[in-house]
């Protein structure tokens, strides 16, 4: 008896060409302008104003850029170590997806006026995962492909970071940022070998990030949240394959881990906590044998490490929803 295949979908490559150059553009625009800050002295994420001369630029400065276009030169760097990372991560699902016959979409990139210019990039998974050990790999490839990526960036670009002046003071309207363990590895590491061009005895907090290890952070960022253990993201999905049964309750506890890390850190953590929240209970429909054994049990716990590695429990300082509420009260 013959059995019904669905066909699938003609991809829409001209959606995805134009997503692509749309999110290359934002993140051209607001790379320059981190550049411009940087080469001023300037925190990358700043929008105060410059405490020598008293410019700023605005939060997105399509005229600033329209009336000097060579400007955008120097947002290729951030642009295109960010749109690298996020092409990484997608290409590893969308690979593995190829080699386990499983269809999915070319990645769509998501352009957004954001301090980062976009709000990454996604597939779409149209047809069955046939095995836990598939739904495994593709669930891994992807943030083991976005972490090298990242690491190799933040190599290169701690080294071409160098210390705020001294007599530089700035307002309050740029970020704080927070950084995970790798980061803070990757400076001591690369102090000790002296690729710094600066002395290493000095506080990450007190170094003006290049815009490369901007995208670098973001990488970071982005690896440690598609790792979190529960629901749809990638870290769920490595749960369901290794322990179906653990997936409803890891899920629940990592909501419960994140609601007060919303609380008293950061108030995005509530923002994930919902999302997960909404996923915590679906998964995809995969058979239970055969189960995932061999390397694959290692390259669990190397996903532990990354996560481990790249969580940044406070990605801004004063962001939590104590100091939110506080703000709004007065």
């Amino acid at each position: 008896m013959p059995a019904y295949v669905p066909r699938a979908p003609k991809p829409r490559y001209w959606l995805h060409a134009l997503l692509l150059l749309a999110t290359c553009f934002t993140t051209l625009v607001t790379g320059a302008r981190m550049q411009y800050n940087y080469d001023h002295n300037r925190p990358a994420l700043s929008f105060s104003d410059d405490p020598i001369n008293g410019e700023s630029l605005p939060f997105f400065p399509v005229e600033w850029v329209r009336s000097h276009p060579a400007r955008l030169l120097g947002g290729l760097p951030f642009m295109g170590t960010l749109m690298l990372f996020f092409l990484a991560h997608e290409m590893g699902h969308y690979l593995y997806c190829r080699r386990y016959g499983v269809y999915a979409t070319l990645p769509f990139f998501i352009p957004m006026l954001t301090p980062i210019g976009t709000m990454g990039a996604v597939i779409l998974i149209r047809s069955r995962i046939r095995s836990r050990t598939a739904l495994f790999d593709i669930g891994i490839a992807g943030p083991i492909a976005g972490f090298v990526v990242a690491l190799a960036v933040l190599g290169f670009s701690l080294a071409g970071s160098k210390p705020v002046p001294m007599h530089t003071g700035f307002g309050g309207a740029e970020y704080e940022l927070g950084y995970p363990l790798i980061f803070h590895g990757a400076y001591r590491l690369l102090g000790a070998m002296g690729l710094l061009h600066f002395p290493s005895a000095i506080p990450l907090s007190r170094v003006l990030l290049h815009p490369t290890a901007i995208a670098a952070w973001v990488g970071m960022l982005a690896t440690s949240l598609n790792l979190l253990p529960g629901g749809q993201l990638d870290g769920g999905h490595i749960v369901y394959s290794i322990a179906p049964q653990a997936h409803k309750i890891i899920s629940r506890l990592t909501i419960l881990i994140l609601l007060p890390m919303a609380i008293y850190l950061w108030a995005g953590w509530l923002i994930w906590a919902i999302l997960l929240q909404l996923s915590s209970l679906r998964h995809p429909q995969v058979a239970e044998w055969p189960r995932v054994s061999g390397g694959r049990i290692w390259l669990t716990g190397f996903a532990l490490l990354m996560l481990a590695l790249t969580l940044t429990p406070a990605p801004s300082a004063h962001t939590s929803l104590l100091d939110v509420v506080h703000e709004w009260m007065h």
